[in-house]
Protein backbone atom coordinates (compact mmCIF):
# COMPACT_ATOMS: atom_id res chain seq x y z
CA UNK A 1 0.00 0.00 0.00
CA UNK A 2 2.88 2.10 0.96
CA UNK A 3 4.67 1.60 -2.63
CA UNK A 4 1.45 2.09 -4.56
CA UNK A 5 0.87 5.87 -2.74
CA UNK A 6 4.93 6.30 -3.07
CA UNK A 7 4.67 6.11 -7.02
CA UNK A 8 1.45 8.20 -7.30
CA UNK A 9 2.83 10.53 -5.49
CA UNK A 10 6.00 10.64 -7.82
CA UNK A 11 3.85 10.19 -10.78
CA UNK A 12 1.72 13.49 -9.78
CA UNK A 13 4.84 15.03 -9.15
CA UNK A 14 6.68 15.13 -12.23
CA UNK A 15 3.18 15.58 -14.33
CA UNK A 16 2.58 18.94 -11.70
CA UNK A 17 6.53 19.87 -12.63
CA UNK A 18 6.69 19.48 -16.29
CA UNK A 19 3.05 20.98 -16.82
CA UNK A 20 4.24 24.20 -14.65
CA UNK A 21 7.11 24.10 -17.49
CA UNK A 22 5.06 24.05 -20.23
CA UNK A 23 2.88 26.49 -19.11
CA UNK A 24 6.18 28.86 -18.02
CA UNK A 25 7.29 28.42 -21.38
CA UNK A 26 7.45 31.35 -23.68
CA UNK A 27 5.42 30.81 -27.20
CA UNK A 28 2.58 32.01 -29.42
CA UNK A 29 -0.63 30.29 -27.66
CA UNK A 30 -2.51 28.05 -30.50
CA UNK A 31 -5.37 25.86 -30.63
CA UNK A 32 -3.56 22.41 -29.82
CA UNK A 33 -2.00 23.89 -27.12
CA UNK A 34 -4.53 21.95 -24.25
CA UNK A 35 -3.78 19.05 -26.27
CA UNK A 36 -0.18 19.73 -25.53
CA UNK A 37 -0.95 20.05 -21.72
CA UNK A 38 -2.45 16.87 -21.72
CA UNK A 39 0.31 15.01 -23.07
CA UNK A 40 2.10 16.79 -20.30
CA UNK A 41 -0.05 15.53 -17.49
CA UNK A 42 -0.28 11.80 -19.24
CA UNK A 43 3.10 11.18 -19.51
CA UNK A 44 3.59 12.28 -15.94
CA UNK A 45 0.65 10.33 -14.69
CA UNK A 46 1.56 7.28 -16.25
CA UNK A 47 4.66 6.73 -14.33
CA UNK A 48 2.30 5.45 -11.40
CA UNK A 49 2.76 1.90 -13.21
CA UNK A 50 5.61 2.05 -13.86
CA UNK A 51 6.80 -0.83 -11.53
CA UNK A 52 3.66 -3.51 -13.12
CA UNK A 53 4.04 -2.32 -16.65
CA UNK A 54 7.62 -0.46 -17.51
CA UNK A 55 7.41 -1.66 -21.02
CA UNK A 56 3.58 0.11 -21.70
CA UNK A 57 4.65 2.88 -19.52
CA UNK A 58 7.88 3.50 -21.91
CA UNK A 59 5.89 3.48 -24.68
CA UNK A 60 3.39 5.79 -23.37
CA UNK A 61 6.03 8.32 -22.09
CA UNK A 62 8.09 8.05 -25.02
CA UNK A 63 4.96 9.16 -27.43
CA UNK A 64 3.61 11.76 -25.21
CA UNK A 65 7.15 13.36 -25.42
CA UNK A 66 6.65 13.20 -28.77
CA UNK A 67 3.33 14.50 -29.28
CA UNK A 68 4.28 17.52 -27.19
CA UNK A 69 7.32 18.50 -28.56
CA UNK A 70 5.58 18.29 -32.37
CA UNK A 71 2.75 20.69 -31.09
CA UNK A 72 5.68 23.28 -29.83
CA UNK A 73 5.77 22.72 -26.45
CA UNK A 74 8.93 23.00 -25.77
CA UNK A 75 9.95 20.99 -22.03
CA UNK A 76 12.66 18.62 -21.49
CA UNK A 77 11.13 14.40 -21.51
CA UNK A 78 11.65 14.20 -17.90
CA UNK A 79 8.79 10.86 -17.10
CA UNK A 80 10.56 9.44 -20.06
CA UNK A 81 13.78 9.37 -18.40
CA UNK A 82 11.59 7.99 -15.42
CA UNK A 83 10.62 5.47 -17.60
CA UNK A 84 14.13 4.31 -19.11
CA UNK A 85 15.32 4.02 -15.32
CA UNK A 86 12.03 1.66 -14.52
CA UNK A 87 12.41 -0.29 -17.28
CA UNK A 88 15.88 -1.18 -17.19
CA UNK A 89 15.89 -1.73 -13.45
CA UNK A 90 13.47 -4.30 -14.01
CA UNK A 91 15.46 -5.99 -16.47
CA UNK A 92 14.36 -5.20 -20.17
CA UNK A 93 17.76 -4.21 -21.06
CA UNK A 94 17.19 -4.36 -24.36
CA UNK A 95 13.99 -3.32 -25.63
CA UNK A 96 14.49 -0.19 -23.51
CA UNK A 97 17.25 0.84 -24.74
CA UNK A 98 15.70 0.11 -28.51
CA UNK A 99 12.51 2.42 -27.19
CA UNK A 100 15.02 5.11 -26.56
CA UNK A 101 17.20 5.16 -29.80
CA UNK A 102 13.71 5.57 -31.28
CA UNK A 103 12.30 8.50 -29.13
CA UNK A 104 15.90 9.93 -29.80
CA UNK A 105 15.95 9.52 -33.33
CA UNK A 106 12.11 10.93 -33.57
CA UNK A 107 12.57 13.83 -31.53
CA UNK A 108 14.32 15.91 -34.36
CA UNK A 109 11.29 15.19 -36.78
CA UNK A 110 9.23 16.41 -34.05
CA UNK A 111 10.50 19.37 -33.63
CA UNK A 112 9.90 19.84 -37.21
CA UNK A 113 6.76 19.54 -37.49
CA UNK A 114 6.51 21.86 -34.59
CA UNK A 115 4.45 24.60 -35.21
CA UNK A 116 6.47 27.31 -32.93
CA UNK A 117 10.10 27.73 -34.52
CA UNK A 118 13.11 26.81 -32.53
CA UNK A 119 16.85 27.78 -32.49
CA UNK A 120 18.78 25.35 -33.90
CA UNK A 121 21.70 25.44 -31.63
CA UNK A 122 19.41 25.50 -28.49
CA UNK A 123 17.36 21.97 -30.39
CA UNK A 124 21.25 20.55 -30.83
CA UNK A 125 21.79 21.58 -27.45
CA UNK A 126 18.72 20.28 -25.31
CA UNK A 127 19.36 16.95 -27.40
CA UNK A 128 22.78 16.35 -26.14
CA UNK A 129 21.50 17.05 -22.47
CA UNK A 130 18.64 14.22 -23.49
CA UNK A 131 20.43 11.80 -24.40
CA UNK A 132 22.91 12.53 -21.23
CA UNK A 133 19.99 12.07 -18.91
CA UNK A 134 18.89 8.96 -20.36
CA UNK A 135 22.30 7.24 -20.08
CA UNK A 136 22.39 8.09 -16.58
CA UNK A 137 18.66 7.06 -15.71
CA UNK A 138 20.02 3.88 -17.69
CA UNK A 139 22.47 2.95 -15.56
CA UNK A 140 21.31 4.56 -12.59
CA UNK A 141 18.56 1.36 -13.31
CA UNK A 142 21.07 -1.55 -14.23
CA UNK A 143 23.28 -0.53 -10.90
CA UNK A 144 20.75 -0.94 -8.73
CA UNK A 145 19.11 -3.45 -10.56
CA UNK A 146 22.66 -5.35 -9.72
CA UNK A 147 22.74 -4.48 -6.25
CA UNK A 148 19.48 -6.25 -5.69
CA UNK A 149 20.04 -8.83 -7.53
CA UNK A 150 23.55 -9.24 -5.54
CA UNK A 151 21.53 -9.23 -2.14
CA UNK A 152 18.90 -11.77 -3.19
CA UNK A 153 22.15 -14.23 -4.10
CA UNK A 154 23.69 -13.08 -0.48
CA UNK A 155 20.24 -13.56 1.31
CA UNK A 156 19.72 -17.19 -0.47
CA UNK A 157 23.59 -18.12 0.14
CA UNK A 158 23.26 -17.44 3.94
CA UNK A 159 19.45 -19.23 3.65
CA UNK A 160 21.37 -22.56 1.98
CA UNK A 161 24.32 -21.94 4.86
CA UNK A 162 21.98 -22.57 7.54
CA UNK A 163 20.09 -25.26 6.40
CA UNK A 164 23.42 -26.80 5.57
CA UNK A 165 24.16 -26.49 9.42
CA UNK A 166 21.50 -27.28 10.70
CA UNK A 167 21.90 -30.28 8.94
CA UNK A 168 24.71 -31.29 9.74
CA UNK A 169 24.12 -30.54 13.28
CA UNK A 170 20.99 -33.03 13.31
CA UNK A 171 23.39 -35.61 11.91
CA UNK A 172 25.41 -35.29 14.23
CA UNK A 173 22.81 -35.87 17.19
CA UNK A 174 21.88 -38.31 15.48
CA UNK A 175 25.46 -39.99 15.42
CA UNK A 176 26.08 -39.67 19.05
CA UNK A 177 22.17 -40.83 20.00
CA UNK A 178 23.38 -44.05 17.97
CA UNK A 179 26.59 -44.64 19.81
CA UNK A 180 25.46 -43.38 22.92
CA UNK A 181 22.52 -45.35 23.69
CA UNK A 182 21.76 -47.80 21.00
CA UNK A 183 24.24 -50.34 22.09
CA UNK A 184 23.15 -49.76 25.86
CA UNK A 185 19.57 -50.12 25.03
CA UNK A 186 20.43 -53.36 22.71
CA UNK A 187 22.14 -55.21 25.60
CA UNK A 188 19.12 -54.58 28.21
CA UNK A 189 16.58 -55.49 25.13
CA UNK A 190 18.57 -58.87 24.47
CA UNK A 191 18.88 -59.56 28.01
CA UNK A 192 15.55 -59.31 29.30
CA UNK A 193 14.35 -61.31 26.71
CA UNK A 194 17.15 -64.20 27.43
CA UNK A 195 15.84 -64.19 31.13
CA UNK A 196 12.41 -64.74 30.35
CA UNK A 197 12.97 -67.43 27.38
CA UNK A 198 15.11 -69.53 30.16
CA UNK A 199 12.63 -69.07 32.78
CA UNK A 200 10.23 -69.57 31.15
CA UNK A 201 11.75 -72.24 28.99
CA UNK A 202 13.05 -74.34 32.84
CA UNK A 203 9.36 -73.81 33.49
CA UNK A 204 9.43 -71.20 36.35
CA UNK A 205 7.26 -67.94 36.99
CA UNK A 206 8.70 -64.73 35.42
CA UNK A 207 8.90 -62.11 37.99
CA UNK A 208 6.75 -59.22 37.24
CA UNK A 209 9.85 -56.40 36.95
CA UNK A 210 11.83 -58.42 34.55
CA UNK A 211 8.48 -58.43 32.68
CA UNK A 212 8.48 -54.30 32.77
CA UNK A 213 12.87 -54.54 31.78
CA UNK A 214 11.54 -56.46 28.56
CA UNK A 215 8.79 -54.34 27.65
CA UNK A 216 10.71 -50.94 28.65
CA UNK A 217 13.60 -52.33 26.50
CA UNK A 218 11.32 -52.92 23.24
CA UNK A 219 9.33 -49.02 23.94
CA UNK A 220 12.94 -47.71 24.17
CA UNK A 221 14.49 -49.64 21.18
CA UNK A 222 11.27 -48.24 18.93
CA UNK A 223 11.51 -45.03 20.08
CA UNK A 224 15.25 -44.46 19.65
CA UNK A 225 14.95 -45.80 15.85
CA UNK A 226 11.96 -43.37 15.35
CA UNK A 227 13.98 -40.81 16.57
CA UNK A 228 16.69 -40.98 14.74
CA UNK A 229 14.57 -41.45 11.10
CA UNK A 230 13.48 -38.04 12.10
CA UNK A 231 16.86 -36.40 12.70
CA UNK A 232 17.73 -38.06 9.64
CA UNK A 233 15.56 -37.37 7.42
CA UNK A 234 16.40 -34.67 4.64
CA UNK A 235 13.16 -33.51 3.63
CA UNK A 236 14.58 -35.24 -0.12
CA UNK A 237 13.86 -38.97 0.98
CA UNK A 238 10.83 -40.97 0.22
CA UNK A 239 8.91 -41.22 2.79
CA UNK A 240 6.01 -44.07 3.23
CA UNK A 241 2.66 -43.00 2.57
CA UNK A 242 -1.27 -44.23 2.20
CA UNK A 243 0.47 -46.18 -0.83
CA UNK A 244 2.70 -48.44 1.58
CA UNK A 245 -0.82 -49.30 3.72
CA UNK A 246 -1.36 -52.34 1.62
CA UNK A 247 2.68 -53.69 3.31
CA UNK A 248 1.51 -52.76 6.90
CA UNK A 249 -1.73 -54.78 6.42
CA UNK A 250 0.54 -57.57 4.59
CA UNK A 251 2.87 -57.94 6.97
CA UNK A 252 0.51 -57.89 9.93
CA UNK A 253 -1.14 -61.03 8.11
CA UNK A 254 2.64 -62.52 8.50
CA UNK A 255 2.17 -62.59 11.98
CA UNK A 256 -0.96 -64.44 12.02
CA UNK A 257 -3.59 -61.73 12.43
CA UNK A 258 -6.18 -61.76 9.92
CA UNK A 259 -6.32 -58.33 8.79
CA UNK A 260 -8.47 -56.43 6.21
CA UNK A 261 -7.98 -53.58 4.18
CA UNK A 262 -10.94 -51.71 2.97
CA UNK A 263 -11.01 -48.49 0.66
CA UNK A 264 -13.89 -46.24 0.02
CA UNK A 265 -14.57 -43.25 -1.92
CA UNK A 266 -12.54 -42.06 -4.77
CA UNK A 267 -8.72 -42.12 -4.17
CA UNK A 268 -7.40 -38.79 -4.70
CA UNK A 269 -3.70 -36.56 -3.89
CA UNK A 270 -3.61 -35.23 -0.34
CA UNK A 271 -1.44 -33.29 1.47
CA UNK A 272 1.83 -34.52 2.07
CA UNK A 273 1.56 -34.22 6.29
CA UNK A 274 -1.90 -35.61 5.71
CA UNK A 275 -0.56 -38.51 3.19
CA UNK A 276 1.99 -39.25 5.76
CA UNK A 277 -0.08 -39.00 9.02
CA UNK A 278 -2.51 -41.56 8.29
CA UNK A 279 0.12 -43.76 7.01
CA UNK A 280 1.49 -43.22 10.67
CA UNK A 281 -1.54 -43.96 11.90
CA UNK A 282 -2.11 -47.26 10.54
CA UNK A 283 1.05 -48.16 11.52
CA UNK A 284 1.05 -47.66 14.84
CA UNK A 285 -2.70 -48.79 15.34
CA UNK A 286 -1.60 -52.12 13.79
CA UNK A 287 1.60 -52.27 15.72
CA UNK A 288 -0.46 -51.96 19.60
CA UNK A 289 -2.64 -54.80 18.18
CA UNK A 290 0.09 -57.06 17.55
CA UNK A 291 1.49 -56.20 21.16
CA UNK A 292 -1.40 -55.41 23.45
CA UNK A 293 -4.32 -56.47 21.90
CA UNK A 294 -4.57 -60.46 21.55
CA UNK A 295 -6.58 -59.90 18.84
CA UNK A 296 -7.22 -62.63 16.28
CA UNK A 297 -8.39 -60.41 13.64
CA UNK A 298 -8.52 -56.51 12.27
CA UNK A 299 -9.61 -54.46 10.08
CA UNK A 300 -8.27 -50.90 7.92
CA UNK A 301 -10.72 -48.53 6.53
CA UNK A 302 -9.58 -46.02 4.86
CA UNK A 303 -12.48 -43.24 3.39
CA UNK A 304 -11.84 -40.53 0.72
CA UNK A 305 -14.11 -37.80 1.38
CA UNK A 306 -14.10 -34.78 -0.72
CA UNK A 307 -13.09 -32.66 2.67
CA UNK A 308 -11.80 -35.47 4.47
CA UNK A 309 -9.31 -38.55 4.93
CA UNK A 310 -11.20 -40.77 7.60
CA UNK A 311 -9.13 -43.71 8.45
CA UNK A 312 -10.58 -46.72 11.16
CA UNK A 313 -8.70 -49.23 12.89
CA UNK A 314 -10.23 -51.53 14.85
CA UNK A 315 -9.51 -55.47 16.31
CA UNK A 316 -11.48 -57.89 18.34
CA UNK A 317 -9.13 -57.57 20.69
CA UNK A 318 -9.61 -58.03 24.85
CA UNK A 319 -10.09 -54.28 25.42
CA UNK A 320 -13.69 -53.65 27.43
CA UNK A 321 -15.74 -51.04 26.56
CA UNK A 322 -15.74 -51.25 31.33
CA UNK A 323 -11.78 -50.90 31.05
CA UNK A 324 -10.13 -47.72 31.40
CA UNK A 325 -7.76 -46.97 28.04
CA UNK A 326 -4.30 -47.12 28.82
CA UNK A 327 -2.97 -43.91 26.49
CA UNK A 328 0.60 -44.69 25.75
CA UNK A 329 3.31 -42.87 23.91
CA UNK A 330 2.10 -44.21 20.81
CA UNK A 331 -1.71 -42.96 20.88
CA UNK A 332 -0.17 -39.95 22.17
CA UNK A 333 1.81 -39.27 18.90
CA UNK A 334 -1.18 -40.02 17.31
CA UNK A 335 -3.19 -37.60 18.59
CA UNK A 336 -0.18 -34.79 18.42
CA UNK A 337 0.25 -35.34 14.57
CA UNK A 338 -4.04 -35.34 13.92
CA UNK A 339 -4.66 -32.04 16.20
CA UNK A 340 -1.14 -30.30 14.42
CA UNK A 341 -3.70 -31.14 11.23
CA UNK A 342 -6.76 -29.80 12.42
CA UNK A 343 -8.35 -33.28 12.73
CA UNK A 344 -10.09 -35.61 15.18
CA UNK A 345 -9.19 -38.66 17.39
CA UNK A 346 -10.56 -40.98 19.13
CA UNK A 347 -9.21 -44.30 20.35
CA UNK A 348 -11.58 -45.88 22.88
CA UNK A 349 -12.89 -49.85 23.16
CA UNK A 350 -15.54 -51.05 20.83
CA UNK A 351 -19.07 -51.68 22.88
CA UNK A 352 -18.92 -55.07 21.63
CA UNK A 353 -15.30 -55.81 23.03
CA UNK A 354 -12.09 -54.90 21.32
CA UNK A 355 -10.35 -51.43 20.37
CA UNK A 356 -11.20 -49.00 17.69
CA UNK A 357 -9.43 -45.69 16.47
CA UNK A 358 -11.18 -43.41 14.59
CA UNK A 359 -9.33 -40.54 12.96
CA UNK A 360 -10.36 -37.72 10.62
CA UNK A 361 -7.87 -35.66 8.54
CA UNK A 362 -9.14 -32.33 6.86
CA UNK A 363 -7.90 -32.18 3.06
CA UNK A 364 -8.02 -28.38 3.00
CA UNK A 365 -6.20 -26.11 5.24
CA UNK A 366 -7.65 -25.68 8.49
Amino acid sequence: MKGRLGDWALAAGVAAVVLVAGLAEQHAPTDLDPLGYALLIVSGLALAARRQAPIPVLAVTGLCALGYQAIGIDVPAVAFVFAVYAGVRAGHRMITVIVSVLVLATLPLAALMSVHDTGEAFAQARGALEIAWLIAAGAAGEALRQAERRADEAERAREETARRRADEERLHIARELHDSLTHQISVIKVQSEAAVHVATKRGEAVPEHLLAIREAGREAARELRATLEALRDDGTSPRPGLDHVPELVERARTTGLDATLTIEGQPQDVPLAVDRTGYRIVQESLTNIARHAAAASASVQIDYRPDALVIRVEDDGKALLSGAPVHGVGLLGMRERVTALGGHLRAAPRTDGGFAVHAELPVTPA
